[in-house]
C-alpha cells in the first residue's frame, strides 16, 4: 500500500487524497485549519467545461485555444490540453457526488460567460460554487477518514521536506500553537498549500495562504516558473483586513464599468472593446481601469477606483446569481447594487507562477508534486475566469494518478533522513527560544515594509528602477540578523524569511522578462517581445541567489 502525504486541503488537496483513497493508498492530509476554511470555499463564480449546453457549438479545442491566448501562450500546452479534455468529466463527476449546479429551463446545467471566452462555458451554484463544490467532496473524503484511509492532521503546518539527493522522502510538520515538530516519511508528497498572499498582505485570498510553504521550497532547491505573473482581478473592494471579490459573475451577467466622463457615464471597456466588452480577460481589463484612473484622471472622486453597474438587470438575476455581491455591498460599502453602482478596484487575486511542474504534476524533485494555485503549468501569464476551480481539481487528480506510479522507497533510509532532519529543526527552535529580542522592529512591522515594498514594485505596471530598488532592499532584508527580528511565535519567524526569499524570487523573475505579457506589464518594455520570451521564466534559489532561466 502507498503511503502518500497531502500538504493542504483545499480542493487540490482533498481532490488528490480522495483520488489516492479510492485507489487503495494511505493518505495523510496537512493542514493548519479545516477544509471548511480553505480558499477554495470563497469561490464564487464557477467552473468551465465545453459542455455546450447553450447550442453555441463550444467545443474541447475553442476552450483550449481561449485558454492558452489568455495565458499568452505560456501555459503547458500538454497540460491544458489534458484540463480541457477532462473538464466535462469532471462536472459529471462533481454533479454524482453531490454538486447541485445551477439549470436551465429545460434542466440542463446552466452556463454563463465569463472574461476572455465569447462562449457561454461557466457552469455554477448560485452565488457559492467554490462552497457547494467543497461541501460535497469534504463529505465523500469524511467516508474514507472513517475507514481510516485519510488521517487528517489539523493544526499542522509545513515545515520543510525530507530531501535525499534529488529525492523527495516526506516532510517536517510544525504544530503552529505548540511548536511541536514532527517527521513524516511518505512514498511521495503533494503539495496544495495555495497561493502566497503573505508575501503582499492585503488580497482577496486566504490568509491562511501566508507563502511560507513556497517561500521554503524555494530555499530547499525546487524550481519554480513564471513567479512574475500575479493577477489583479479588476473587480475589488477595500475593507480593513483584506481585499473582497466581487465575482466576476456580475460582468458575466451583464454588470458594466463605467466613469464619469464630460458629466455623462462612459463604459470604457465596451468602446475600447467591442465584442467582448467588460468580459475581457482579467489582465486587459485591470490594465484598462488602470489607464483611466492614473492616464486619463478619471477614477472616482480622483481615486483609484471606477463603477460596476447592475442595477438595470432584473432583480430576479441578481437575487439568484448575484446574492454574494449583495451582500458584500450592504455589509462593507453600504451600498445598494438594485439601485446604485458599486466602487472597484484591481486586487491581487491569483498567482499563475509557483512550482514548476509538468502535465503529470511532477517536479525536479523525484516523489515531489504539486496541484492547485501553488503549481504553475495551466494559467500562463494570466487565468481566465472559471479555469482555477477547474485547475484545482484537475491538478488533484492528476497529482495523485502520478504519485501512485512511483516506485518502492527505501524506507529505512528515509526514517533516518527524517531523524536527522528533525534534530536540525528542533535545534532551530531552541535557538530561537534562546533568543534575545533586541531589535526594535515587529512581525507586524516588517510585514507592513514588505507588502508596501512589494505592492509598490510588482503592481498592475512595473518598470525596471522600481523594480532594482526592491530588489536591493529585499536583499537588506534578507540579510538582515532574522534572530533579532521580534516575534511571538517561531512560525512568525520561519513565515518571514521564506516571504522575503520568495519576494526576491517574484522581483527577479519581473527583472529578467523584458517585455509586457499578459499580468506583467513594463512600461519600459511595453511591447510583446515572442522572439526572446515568449517562454517562461525559471527561478531556482543558488548559493543564496536566485538564479533566472527562460525555458
Amino acid at each position: 500500500m502507498k503511503n502518500i502525504l497531502v500538504m493542504g486541503s483545499g480542493l487540490a488537496g482533498m481532490t488528490a487524497a480522495l483520488k489516492l483513497a479510492e485507489e487503495g493508498a494511505a493518505v495523510t492530509l496537512v493542514s493548519p485549519a479545516y477544509s471548511e476554511r480553505a480558499q477554495s470555499v470563497m469561490a464564487m463564480g464557477g467552473i468551465n467545461a465545453a459542455l455546450n449546453t447553450k447550442q453555441e457549438d463550444d467545443s474541447i479545442d475553442e476552450h483550449f485555444a481561449d485558454t492558452m491566448r489568455g495565458g499568452s501562450d505560456l501555459n503547458d500546452p500538454e497540460a491544458v490540453a489534458n484540463l480541457v479534455q477532462r473538464a466535462p468529466e469532471i462536472i459529471r463527476w462533481l454533479e454524482e457526488i453531490g454538486v447541485n449546479f445551477t439549470r436551465d429551463e429545460k434542466g440542463r446545467v446552466d452556463l454563463r460567460n465569463f472574461g476572455g471566452q465569447k462562449k457561454k462555458r461557466t457552469a455554477y451554484a448560485g452565488a457559492r460554487t467554490g462552497k457547494q463544490i467543497a461541501t460535497a467532496i469534504i463529505a465523500k473524503c469524511r467516508k474514507y477518514e472513517a475507514a481510516g484511509q485519510i488521517k487528517r492532521l489539523t493544526g499542522w503546518r509545513f515545515h520543510s521536506l525530507l530531501i535525499e539527493g534529488q529525492e523527495c522522502a516526506g516532510a517536517v510538520l510544525l504544530h503552529e500553537n505548540t511548536n511541536e515538530l514532527q517527521s513524516l516519511v511518505a512514498d511521495a508528497v503533494i503539495m496544495a498549500v495555495g497561493g502566497p498572499n503573505g508575501v503582499f498582505g492585503k488580497t482577496t485570498g486566504s490568509r491562511l495562504n501566508d507563502g511560507y510553504a513556497a517561500g521554503m521550497l524555494l530555499k530547499q532547491g525546487v524550481e519554480f516558473s513564471n513567479l512574475e505573473m500575479i493577477q489583479y482581478h479588476p473587480t475589488t473592494v477595500h475593507t480593513p483586513s483584506k481585499r473582497m471579490l466581487i465575482t466576476e459573475a456580475a460582468r458575466g451577467v451583464g454588470g458594466r464599468l463605467y466613469v464619469i466622463k464630460e458629466g455623462q457615464p462612459w463604459y470604457f471597456m465596451e468602446e475600447w472593446f467591442p465584442g467582448y466588452g467588460a468580459l475581457m480577460p482579467r489582465d486587459v481589463v485591470s490594465q484598462s481601469i488602470y489607464k483611466v484612473c492614473n492616464e486619463m484622471k478619471l477614477g472616482i472622486n480622483g481615486n483609484q477606483e471606477v463603477y460596476l453597474d447592475v442595477s438595470h438587470l432584473p432583480p430576479e438575476i441578481i437575487d439568484v446569481q448575484l446574492d454574494e455581491v449583495v451582500s458584500i455591498c450592504s455589509k462593507f460599502l453600504k451600498v445598494n447594487p438594485y439601485k446604485e453602482p458599486i466602487p472597484v478596484a484591481p486586487g491581487i487575486h491569483y498567482f499563475m507562477g509557483g512550482i514548476k511542474t509538468d502535465k503529470d504534476h511532477t517536479t525536479n524533485l523525484a516523489r515531489l508534486f504539486a496541484a492547485g494555485e501553488c503549481s504553475a503549468q495551466y494559467h500562463g501569464a494570466n487565468r481566465l475566469g472559471g479555469n482555477s476551480l477547474l485547475g484545482a481539481i484537475c491538478g488533484g487528480w492528476v497529482a495523485a494518478e502520478s504519485s501512485l506510479l512511483v516506485g518502492p522507497m527505501d524506507k529505512a533510509a528515509a526514517e533516518k533522513i527524517g531523524e536527522q532532519q528533525l534534530e536540525t529543526a528542533n535545534q532551530e527552535l531552541q535557538r530561537w527560544e534562546k533568543r534575545a529580542n533586541t531589535s526594535i522592529k515587529g512581525y507586524v512591522q516588517i510585514k507592513q515594509e514588505l507588502s508596501e515594498l512589494m505592492y509598490g514594485a510588482m503592481g498592475i505596471y512595473r518598470k525596471e528602477r522600481q523594480l532594482l530598488e526592491a530588489k536591493k532592499r529585499l536583499e537588506a532584508m534578507n540579510n538582515d540578523t532574522a534572530e533579532s527580528w521580534y516575534h511571538h511565535h517561531f512560525y512568525e519567524y520561519k513565515t518571514l524569511s521564506a516571504n522575503i526569499l520568495l519576494a526576491r524570487g517574484m522581483v527577479e523573475s519581473a527583472l529578467a522578462r523584458k517585455e509586457s505579457r499578459g499580468a506583467h506589464q513594463r512600461i519600459d518594455y511595453s511591447e510583446k517581445n515572442d522572439t526572446q520570451f515568449k517562454k517562461s521564466t525559471n527561478a531556482v534559489f543558488l548559493n543564496n541567489s536566485i538564479c533566472i532561466e527562460f525555458n
